[in-house]
């Protein structure tokens, strides 16, 4: 398989993943089909948007049909199984943790082909991994998931740092990516299951017997 067509595979599947989790969430908001739609799309399209103008290259949804048509089908999917996919909300962390570590892997590899180095692409791993998401919290009004403690663009940096780890080990450019999506979601499960959070920054209570 040549990376032109990995990336691809990669690049559907993190599309159908992101999708369905802005069109499910859409659904809890009783959000209408085109609306469902609007949400799934600029999930699955807003990370790699942005860093498509950062990298000043072509946007690479405007170049294929594929992405409109993967999402489409993505809402499609969230209307014929709706039952068991709004109402659980382990289905949204599946389908988020998915598009977040594909995004990421894409994001990095897309950077790195610009000819940009790695710091760079793992920054570029974190917006196109996050931003979509970032723009659907938005969208429906709910605070970025990003912006609070639970392990997201974190979990895009470590998955980042193993990319570059399997490439300077030689790994080739499935096993970077496989590597960087797998940590990425099992950085997301630990997470889950073990209530792992950042610390909060908050403000310092003022003492006002001084």
């Amino acid at each position: 398989m040549d990376s032109t067509t990995f990336l691809f595979i990669i690049e559907m599947i993190g599309t159908a993943a992101a999708a369905i989790s802005g069109i499910r969430l859409a659904a809890n908001k009783s959000f209408d089909w085109f609306g469902a739609y609007t949400v799934g799309l600029v999930t699955a399209i807003g990370g790699g948007t942005l860093r498509d103008v950062l990298l000043d290259i072509p946007l690479f949804w405007m170049q294929s049909a594929w992405y409109l048509a993967v999402t489409a089908m993505s809402l499609a999917t969230v209307i014929m199984l709706r039952r068991q996919l709004v109402r659980s909300d382990r289905i949204l962390f599946i389908f988020d943790s998915i598009g977040l570590a594909l995004f990421c892997v894409i994001g990095i590899q897309k950077t790195i082909a610009a000819g940009y180095p790695m710091w760079g692409a793992a920054v570029m791993g974190v917006i196109t991994g996050a931003f979509g998401g970032v723009l659907r919290d938005i969208l429906i009004n709910e605070a970025p998931l990003i912006f609070s403690k639970d392990i997201y663009a974190t979990a895009c940096l470590a998955g980042a740092l193993v990319y570059w780890l399997v490439m300077l080990l030689g790994g080739g450019y499935v096993c970077q990516g496989l590597a960087c999506a797998a940590t990425v979601i099992l950085l997301r499960v630990l997470a889950l299951r073990y209530n792992l959070a950042l610390p909060s920054l908050s403000a310092i209570p003022v003492n006002n017997n001084k």
